[in-house]
């Protein structure tokens, strides 16, 4: 599709609902492609905002309660190997931490 600069002034929101439906509008002026009005692309996320929005549709389940501690399950401190000398009661101890 294309329009003049004062087409596209007179009748802004009619034209962006079409490129909003995913058309292209090119913009001419005195007759000459002057810009191209497009449809923006969504942003991708970070992996921060996608585990966020992960953790919130999961609160959001009437079966899924958060944890009392106030943190993320995931800890960076390597955990005892069960057998190698850890006992039952030093494995709870490094969960509680």
């Amino acid at each position: 599709m294309e329009t003049s600069v004062r087409e596209l002034k007179t009748h802004l929101s009619e034209y962006l609902r079409h490129v909003a439906a995913g058309e292209e509008v090119v913009v001419t002026s005195h007759g000459k492609p002057v810009a191209r009005l497009t449809a923006v692309l969504p942003r991708a996320l970070t992996d921060a905002e996608r585990e966020a929005e992960a953790i919130a549709k999961l609160e959001a389940l009437p079966w899924i309660r958060p944890g009392r501690g106030g943190k993320l399950m995931g800890s960076t401190r390597p955990m005892p190997a069960a057998g190698a000398g850890s006992t039952s009661e030093e494995i709870m101890a490094w969960l509680r931490d």
